[in-house]
């Protein structure tokens, strides 16, 4: 049973209205086609309704669904975090607006105020970053660091597939350091070759390591996501001084 008060995704049984644009002046098909599978997917129209930030949100939503890894009181870190759907779900599902859980988001683009989440606009890749995201959480450790962290696509299959495999192992290397024992790391990756490392690394550092494709990810993209719950332990040495 879906967690959410209206459950994780569009509601069943509408009939949807396919939109087609003309072409127009100045507009190249590639732009028109994006245009009207934004326009077309549910998803979006359903996000929309709802105020989340971005169809993201139902993927998060249908994770937590299923493994149940956020929950009230809990304080969790997101990576990656613009425009913000993944923090909206994190703090409906922690409590963080009524004081019981925490939320902090790091983006290097900026982020609307969301009730119950510290906001820092900053680069993850900073050195002094992750001690300032600690130190915005108010906790002495992270029950879930959750990662959407992806670089801007080249269009090179295998170079997006290196880029957000090393976002991917950034993140967990900082979940290392902060995470408590039992806890849950989140991080969006691409099918391309080189996932063997690092699911290796999870399942090192983990009870369970699963690959997770949420319905409400689109079919045509090679995205998929690493769900790693039951951290087994901090690593040593920890964050720098003032986390």
């Amino acid at each position: 049973m879906a967690r959410g008060p209206e459950g994780t995704g569009p509601g069943r049984g509408r009939r949807e209205l396919k939109v087609k644009l003309k072409p127009g002046k100045g507009r190249k098909s590639s732009s028109r086609a994006w245009l009207e599978r934004q326009l077309n997917d549910p998803y979006v129209a359903e996000a929309r309704r709802r105020g989340y930030r971005s169809r993201s949100a139902f993927k998060l939503a249908e994770m937590d669904d299923k493994y149940g890894f956020l929950k009230p009181g809990q304080a969790v870190v997101d990576l990656g975090a613009a425009p913000g759907g993944w923090s909206q779900i994190a703090a409906a599902r922690v409590r963080a607006a009524e004081g019981q859980g925490a939320v902090a988001a790091i983006d290097i683009h900026g982020i609307e105020p969301i009730p119950g989440v510290a906001i820092l606009q900053r680069d993850f890749y900073d050195a002094d970053a992750p001690a300032a995201l600690m130190a915005a959480l108010g906790r002495d450790g992270a029950d879930a660091v959750i990662s959407d962290m992806a670089a801007h696509a080249t269009g090179h299959r295998q170079t997006d597939h290196f880029q957000i495999m090393g976002l991917a192992e950034a993140a967990l290397e900082f979940a290392r350091q902060v995470l408590k024992p039992g806890g849950t790391f989140i991080a969006k990756m691409l099918r391309g070759g080189t996932e063997a490392q690092l699911l290796a690394k999870l399942k090192r550092d983990f009870a369970s390591v699963r690959h997770v494709k949420p319905k409400s990810s689109r079919e045509d993209s090679a995205e998929l996501y690493v769900v790693a719950v039951g951290f087994r332990g901090r690593a040593e040495g920890g964050l720098p001084d003032g986390a």
